[in-house]
């Protein structure tokens, strides 16, 4: 059993700012961090692992530095860690993004089949979730997005079982593998790295590729040159308005409040025509 995952540096949005010149993300304010949900991707790896043996490799696409993520990832407990760097690769919208992951794949694959393919369910600096169904597109394996739970994995029959959420519920996938998972931080708890896994983390030197280490690349559908989408505008949203105190008798308060209500009677009737 073999499972990759694929993990990305973001900056942690609880500190970062905003430029307010360009509306774009300031990621010299806040320090870089593992994406969370990929953690929750990473955990769920070893977990499978656990259970069925095999591998649980890492990979990612950035600058040099994303090599802190990768090791961050072997400190959980993955195997091994890919990134591609390249200038290439700057740029890149979630289109291409997912190109250049799949042509890494493809690599992967070659040296060690690849069973499962794992990604969070979205980055926090673009939230598109995007990325990993765009892969699975790429690669022709079937996409289970929002998964809360992995029931069972057959190796022998090549299935796992999955638990899904829905917006009403959930539901119960059976998907054949080779197929790729983009998971919800529920699915499980970040567990306390053990001391081997931390020594091991420390002394682990990622693989590196630059596109020339990949076959059969596009160049023209990597970096901004493969990018169709652009970010018009970023803005920081407006604090939400407290709610209106109504005062006086009760008889005050149901003219105020049938006074609120025919000034945002526009509105109700926008949202019942829907």
């Amino acid at each position: 059993m073999h499972i990759v995952v694929c993990v990305k540096q973001v900056p942690d949005t609880k500190i970062i700012k905003i430029n307010p010149k360009t509306n774009t993300l300031d990621r010299r304010s806040a320090p870089a961090i593992l994406n969370p949900y990929d953690a929750h991707a990473v955990q769920e790896a070893v977990k499978i692992k656990k259970k069925t043996g095999g591998t649980v490799s890492v990979l990612s696409m950035g600058p040099p530095q994303a090599t802190a993520v990768i090791k961050k990832s072997i400190e959980i407990g993955a195997d091994q860690g890919f990134l591609i760097t390249d200038r290439a690769f700057a740029g890149a919208d979630t289109l291409a993004t997912s190109y250049a992951l799949s042509k890494a794949l493809e690599r992967i694959s070659k040296e060690e089949p690849v069973d499962m393919v794992i990604c969070g369910k979205h980055a926090i600096d673009g939230d598109t979730g995007q990325v990993g169904p765009g892969i699975a597109r790429r690669l022709d394996v079937p996409p289970v997005t929002n998964v809360i739970e992995v029931t069972e994995v057959n190796e022998q029959e090549k299935t796992v079982v999955i638990k899904r959420k829905l917006t009403n519920g959930y539901e119960l996938i059976q998907s054949q593998m080779p197929c790729l998972l983009t998971v919800e931080k529920e699915i499980n708890d970040i567990e306390y790295s053990p001391m081997p896994n931390m020594i091991k983390a420390a002394r682990y030197d990622p693989i590196i590729w630059a596109v020339s280490d990949l076959e059969d690349v596009d160049r023209s559908q990597l970096g901004l040159k493969g990018s169709p989408t652009i970010v018009g505008k970023m803005f920081t949203p407006p604090r939400p308005e407290g709610g209106k105190k109504l005062e006086g008798s009760a008889d005050e308060q149901v003219n105020q409040l049938i006074e609120i209500l025919l000034e945002k009677k526009d509105l109700f009737t926008l949202q019942s025509s829907k």
